[in-house]
């Protein structure tokens, strides 16, 4: 080959890879392969990631992604779970904020910029929760996301007229449950999830708006007559058909009032029309999120056994004539306090509550982390 000839391909090559880096253009495949050694590479080609089957029952707690990242924390937390009778622990991928909390290894997903790095040592981690035989859920909240509106407000939920990006009484932004995009952005997020290692994907927030003004809102890509509830199925059907290659459990967070209500509560959430497309489902049965005077009681956070006995009766009922298996609901019980002081042995009739509706498994939701050891046996 000619001297000129060469020098004429070898810069071609160098200007084909500086346009891509200068345009940051993600390589799906490659995992920045320029910037590792050989020998980085190959370890990183024949890494596969170890799951825990899902243990039956499933007795688990919720664990922030900051606590997560805090060593001494997140080691108290796990010895509660190796202690006593929990087997699982529920840790957030992606909150309300929209930030995923870990450095995610899909290059698609490192563009984007949404990870906060919280938790920096998450495959570590894993592999620490599963060598005590601890189930690791990740908790991935869909459609409330406000980092992501940010990036792209063309796939908010809107005011009326379209010309503003709609918040709720919190002052958080939607992402529209229509919007496509947004359904490859969660199923990106769910697939980099199992490579980190993650036994089960639950996801959160998978609904319509609830609160705020409702009177002044619109959602693009749901078309001028918005079924909320065929919405959300037919979000569930491809979430559920992207992720069945990946062969990884998934499970559903739904409203408390999903397992007694038969309409969508205007939120799109359908107990029928969701547990076809996942493998487990966890209403949120906190007493304290049903209105005052429900089912006669005054105050229901007073009453945690009634509540969910009740909760729990009635979707166990409505599954069998689905033609489905109650052993797919995990509800999420409460241990805080709101409406009234939770004590151990108020979260001790919670889960007589599941026990004597049919049920084995739960979860135990704290948004502080500070759970309550007197309420579990050892």
């Amino acid at each position: 080959m000619s001297p000129v000839k060469k020098y004429f391909i070898v810069s071609a090559v160098f200007i084909v890879f500086g346009i891509g880096a200068f345009l940051k253009i993600p390589q799906l495949n490659y995992f920045y392969l320029s910037e590792k050694t050989e020998g980085q590479v190959k370890k990183e080609e024949v890494y596969k990631p170890v799951h825990l089957k899902t243990p039956e029952p499933v007795r688990g707690i919720y664990m922030t992604s900051y606590v997560a990242g805090t060593k001494d924390w997140r080691e108290k937390l796990a010895n509660l779970i190796d202690t006593t009778e929990l087997n699982a622990v529920v840790i957030d991928i992606k909150d309300y904020t929209g930030r995923i909390s870990y450095a995610p290894d899909d290059p698609v997903l490192k563009a984007i910029g949404s990870a906060q790095n919280r938790i920096p040592d998450i495959k570590n981690f894993i592999n620490y929760l599963h060598s005590k035989n601890i189930y690791v859920i990740g908790r991935i909240s869909v459609f409330q996301d406000s980092y992501f509106v940010k990036l792209h407000p063309e796939l908010a939920v809107k005011n009326k007229a379209g010309t503003a990006v709609w918040k709720d009484k919190k002052g958080i932004s939607w992402l529209s449950a229509c919007s496509k995009e947004v359904w490859d952005y969660t199923v990106s997020i769910s697939k980099d999830a199992e490579y980190q290692g993650f036994d089960e994907l639950n996801f959160d927030y998978i609904r319509f708006p609830s609160d705020g003004n409702m009177k002044d809102i619109s959602y693009p890509f749901c078309g001028t007559t918005v079924n909320k509830s065929e919405a959300m199925e037919n979000f569930f059907a491809y979430l559920s058909a992207e992720l069945n290659a990946i062969n990884i459990p998934i499970s559903a967070d739904l409203f408390g009032m999903t397992t007694t209500n038969t309409d969508d509560l205007n939120i799109g959430q359908v107990l029928e029309k969701t547990e076809p497309y996942f493998d487990y489902i966890c209403p949120m049965v906190y007493p304290s999120h049903y209105p005052a005077t429900y089912n006669g009681y005054k105050n229901p956070a007073d009453h945690p056994y009634e509540i969910i006995k009740l909760a729990m009766d009635t979707a166990s009922q409505r599954l069998l004539a689905a033609s489905s298996t109650p052993s797919k609901l995990r509800p999420w019980l409460q241990d805080f306090d709101l409406g009234a002081t939770y004590t151990a042995e108020m979260i001790r009739k919670e889960k007589q509550a599941v026990y004597d509706a049919g049920l084995t498994s739960w979860l135990l939701w704290d948004p502080a982390n500070k759970y309550t050891p007197a309420a579990l046996d050892k």
